[in-house]
């Protein structure tokens, strides 16, 4: 356009950009035809205070040495090994050399509900997962789910796991359960993300990452049901689903649960019908 024309000022403003980047770019572009003017980065190619090659390799063998350690634990090793850098760089340089694990930009952030006071059966329901690999080549899982208040549980086994699955299965404890689940607590995994929490429409939190005993009561009953059921039958999930009604319904009507002062889940729903009656 400054070779039609019209001055450098104007091209600036037609372009958005400053007068100075016109001048530039004109003294670079050749003369005759149309030709693609090179931009060359304002970024310095060194800077006084960079990393050395030596700190910069010993914070990647680090990395690689440690199984994926986190930064805070590569910085504080190379202070043990009298190596003097800060903790934002260790993490800058283990982003230049593409050994962090960034967030899918898909991936939505879930707002988990403060853990609710339970005090009657439907308040708190954990949902989970057991996954049980037979051999090398085969895996099955079995969905468990348990009410923290009167103990009732029930369990169904998948080939695969993912969010449809997970809805499934709440939606088909939800036809069974004799009181309303007002609230579900899952871990943090990918069968339970933002889609299961729309799919569901129950208020549904999350457990804390590596805090296991968040979901205490539902851990135990995946030994239980492990111990005496899944460990003596065969390793198939037709087989496990045709036992699992009348395991069940030991579980939640016959099994004296020491939580419980010796009383069964069924017998604490029933007096919880009793009292609102």
């Amino acid at each position: 356009m400054v070779r039609s024309g019209n001055g450098v000022r104007a091209t600036a403003r037609n372009f958005g950009v400053s007068p100075g980047t016109i001048s530039k770019w004109c003294q670079r572009m050749p003369s005759g035809g149309c030709h693609l003017i090179p931009t060359r980065s304002s970024r310095p190619k060194y800077h006084p205070r960079q990393l050395s090659e030596n700190i910069v390799r010993r914070i990647v063998e680090l990395r690689l040495e440690t199984n994926g350690r986190c930064a805070e634990v590569i910085h504080q090793m190379l202070l043990n090994e009298n190596l003097e850098v800060s903790l934002s760089s260790v993490k800058r340089t283990l982003e230049r050399q593409s050994l962090t694990k960034k967030r899918s930009p898909w991936k939505r952030y879930h707002q988990s509900p403060e853990r609710p006071e339970v005090a009657q059966p439907g308040d708190l329901v954990q949902v989970d997962t057991i996954h049980v690999m037979p051999d090398k080549q085969n895996r099955y899982y079995v969905y468990t789910l348990i009410d923290l208040f009167s103990r009732w549980a029930y369990a169904r086994a998948v080939d695969k796991i993912n969010a449809v699955q997970s809805v499934t299965f709440v939606g088909t404890a939800k036809r069974l359960f004799p009181f309303q689940i007002r609230c579900l607590q899952t871990y943090n995994g990918p069968e339970f993300s933002q889609h299961f929490s729309e799919r569901t429409k129950t208020t549904h939190r999350h457990s804390r990452v590596r805090k296991p005993n968040d979901n205490a009561h539902l851990e135990r009953f995946n030994r239980t049901i492990q111990n005496e059921l899944l460990d003596r039958i065969p390793k198939d999930v037709s087989c496990i689903n045709r036992l699992l009604p009348k395991y069940l319904k030991y579980y939640n009507e016959q099994r004296l649960h020491l939580g419980l002062n010796l009383k069964t889940p069924n017998q604490i729903i029933q007096k919880c019908f009793q009292a609102i009656d």
